[in-house]
């Protein structure tokens, strides 16, 4: 079913609003030495400041479509998260992942399931009244993906903007970029690598799961099938009774929709729980658990479950630097009026 975010002049005025209220957030506790981070010479041209003339008030009318998609659905915030992470890891940050049709990106296989794209096409629609073919669909990106961690309880991040849109969208470029479930450490790492991120933001960018919810079969890997149909823990890693929880949740013959929360404890608050329950022998995926019986990355999970303030310090500079993978800029790409459309 598709969804869409009415434009009547109640909402219009609605967001309009939600722009003034949500002035506070502008000035966030979490400032970054960005430039410092941005070592490409096309990520060097982007800047918080970048749509301070052409579109002062980008950023708010994002933040309020996001606001009100959320409000009327709560998964929106960990969908827009993931659709982040689907396009920096491909052809970089620039939109490719919201085109639509056959053979682009979002139709491979390992895309099927992303959602959220209604929301980064609403936004384009308000800011293309406001501000016609200025904003770019993979800034828009960026920012839904940064104000849903922060309307989640997240920290709040200024990222650098100026972000082109990519004139690429194809499906084979998906598999070899993306990180699998089913990787070793060893293996995610090299694909992290190949995009300038670090072991640290590895394990720092895979607090995403705090939020969200992942397909059974994601991690049906962990699982064998007894005689009688049932499912039987095939990894020892788990934690006995989370093992025997997800097994009923995704019995054999459950439908390929059925879902499980991410993180069993705050499934909708953006926190530090991920790490603790990764201790706890509770991590619902093999890429999550093999972070915690690693030696190379435990001591970073360990210090993360500790510390909230730790998780949320390191978050905001490896949310920055993965926003700045592969980025478009100057006369590079295009500025979209469609982010759905090539």
């Amino acid at each position: 079913m598709e969804h869409t975010i009415p434009f009547t002049s109640t909402n219009l005025m609605e967001v309009v609003g939600a722009m003034k209220l949500d002035q506070a957030f502008r000035f966030s506790f979490f400032r970054l030495s960005l430039f410092a981070l941005l070592a490409s010479p096309a990520a060097a041209q982007l800047s918080p400041g970048f749509y301070s003339f052409s579109c002062p008030n980008a950023e708010l009318l994002v933040r309020g479509a996001v606001r009100s998609a959320s409000a009327m659905d709560s998964t929106v915030p960990a969908k827009l998260l993931r659709l982040l992470f689907h396009d920096c890891l491909v052809e970089g940050c620039d939109g490719s992942v919201l085109v639509q049709g056959n053979g682009a990106e979002s139709s491979d296989p390992a895309n099927k399931s992303l959602d959220g794209f209604y929301v980064v096409e609403s936004a384009k629609r308000l800011l293309e009244i406001w501000c016609p073919g200025t904003v770019s669909c993979a800034d828009i990106l960026v920012l839904a993906a940064r104000d849903a961690v922060e309307l989640s309880g997240g920290p709040s991040v200024e990222v650098p903007l100026g972000r082109r849109d990519g004139i690429v969208s194809s499906a084979s470029d998906v598999r070899p970029n993306m990180v699998d479930t089913v990787f070793s450490l060893d293996q995610m790492m090299q694909r992290f690598a190949a995009k300038g991120l670090s072991i640290d933001d590895l394990v720092v960018l895979s607090g995403a799961h705090t939020i969200g919810s992942s397909h059974c079969r994601t991690f049906g890997d962990r699982f064998q099938q007894a005689s009688n149909g049932s499912l039987v823990p095939a990894d020892n890693s788990l934690d006995s009774n989370y093992a025997m929880e997800l097994a009923n949740k995704c019995f054999a013959g459950a439908s390929d929709s059925t879902s499980v929360a991410n993180d069993p404890v705050t499934p909708s608050t953006f926190d530090n729980q991920y790490y603790a329950n990764l201790l706890a022998n509770k991590g619902l995926l093999h890429s999550d658990s093999i972070l915690v019986t690693d030696p190379r990355t435990k001591s970073r999970v360990q210090a993360f479950a500790q510390s909230p303030e730790k998780f949320f310090a390191s978050w905001a500079d490896s949310f920055v630097k993965l926003s700045t993978v592969g980025v478009k800029t100057g006369d590079q790409g295009q500025i979209k009026v469609s982010c759905t459309n090539m």
